[in-house]
């Protein structure tokens, strides 16, 4: 017998308190029933998201509501600019080419956050240009941007910041009212602890003025038609109904541990991860501007990261993430995001600690665990 521990940046666990929410009878959705429990996760959704702007819910990934975001902000021939320092930002600026808009790419080193003053420059250059896509975490780097920056050099101009939240809503305090964020956006399988399948969306006042005059064609990602649908407590069309129940129940979940000790969990799981592997030797793939939702780390020279990530997964039984791209067998990546604690953390530093030396990466056992353990200590009074 092998238990499975899941610590990937994505699908994270879900806690059994939602399992068994969504194992209940499926009821139909344009019942006053469901609509209860729909209007109840919208709701909650403003809560997490820090705004009083409506959350859309749409029966899609991640990609959905940043693919939506593009279609009902602009017009073909519009200027936007994509931070690129990373896969999905790179997706970013994919989204907008493929819709037609001018993409002013701002390409950043993968490790690294976007220099607010790289972007504050090319709009003073470029006054035409309206938006800015970024992420806040990027998932592929672990890299935290600095959102409320960017959000100061957009705010006052007309031009939007449309935020790629998906690994950072529910991890680290990003209210987006209070920042001026325009278009702030997440997705289930993250920090809200539910399997692949929803996606959020919030907009604020201005951006849904922006979508009056928007021309890109859409049908399914029609966020106007959603808003108007969200009012009467239902969707456009068919939505998600079991991820639905799922979710009123991990908002529940979140409320109640409120959301300050959310980012506190988070914050002191990410410091134990960081810590644990500047023990092993291990450098951090991002240690200037950290995020709290995963760490990544660079394997040691010529070990084979395809095959380490593969040896944890399948002889230890705990699901890491690698890397992408050109960092594809050269990182690892371990969440600590969602329904993941102290002891998930533990498991995940003791396992690499046995795969450096079941290939041959000879460290001290316990080492790892014992500088997270430290960091761990705090959050048990």
């Amino acid at each position: 017998m092998k238990k499975r521990y899941l610590l990937a940046p994505g699908p994270t666990p879900v806690p059994e308190r939602a399992l068994l929410s969504m194992a209940q009878p499926i009821i139909h959705h344009r019942t006053p029933q469901f609509s209860e429990v729909f209007r109840e996760a919208a709701e909650l959704l403003k809560y997490v998201f820090q705004t009083k702007e409506d959350v859309l819910i749409l029966a899609s990934s991640g990609t959905g509501a940043m693919e939506g975001s593009i279609v009902n902000l602009f017009s073909p021939g519009d200027e936007v600019i994509a931070v690129n320092g990373g896969k999905f930002g790179e997706r970013w600026g994919k989204i907008g080419e493929a819709y037609g808009l001018k993409v002013h790419w701002v390409k950043v080193e993968w490790g690294k956050a976007v220099n607010p003053a790289v972007i504050k420059e090319i709009l003073d250059k470029n006054p035409a240009i309206k938006g800015v896509l970024s992420q806040a975490s990027e998932t592929s780097t672990t890299v935290q941007h600095p959102v409320k920056e960017l959000a100061e050099i957009t705010r006052t101009r007309e031009c939007l910041l449309i935020v790629d939240g998906i690994t950072a809503v529910g991890v680290t305090d990003i209210p987006m009212d209070a920042w001026g964020i325009d278009v702030l956006i997440s997705g289930s399988q993250k920090a809200f602890m539910l399997p692949p399948g929803l996606a959020f969306v919030a907009l604020s006042e201005r951006a849904w003025k922006y979508a009056d005059k928007a021309k890109c064609p859409r049908f399914y990602f029609d966020f106007k038609k959603e808003r108007k649908n969200l009012a009467k407590q239902t969707t456009a069309y068919t939505p998600a109904v079991s991820l639905i129940t799922g979710l009123k129940e991990v908002l529940l979940m979140i409320k109640e541990e409120g959301l300050e000790n959310v980012f506190a969990r988070h914050e002191r799981l990410a410091r134990a991860a960081r810590a644990s592997m500047e023990a092993l030797g291990l450098k951090l793939l991002a240690p200037q501007s950290p995020s709290f939702a995963a760490t990544g780390v660079y394997l040691p020279d010529g070990l084979d990261g395809k095959k380490f990530v593969k040896y944890i997964r399948d002889e230890l039984g705990v699901t890491l993430a690698g890397g992408q791209d050109h960092l594809e067998g050269r990182i690892i990546r371990i969440a600590h995001l969602g329904y993941i604690d102290t002891f998930d953390m533990i498991t995940a530093v003791a396992s690499i600690e046995m795969a450096l030396n079941k290939f041959g990466r000879k460290v001290a056992l316990g080492s790892g665990v014992g500088a997270a353990e430290e960091c761990l200590l705090g959050g048990y009074k």
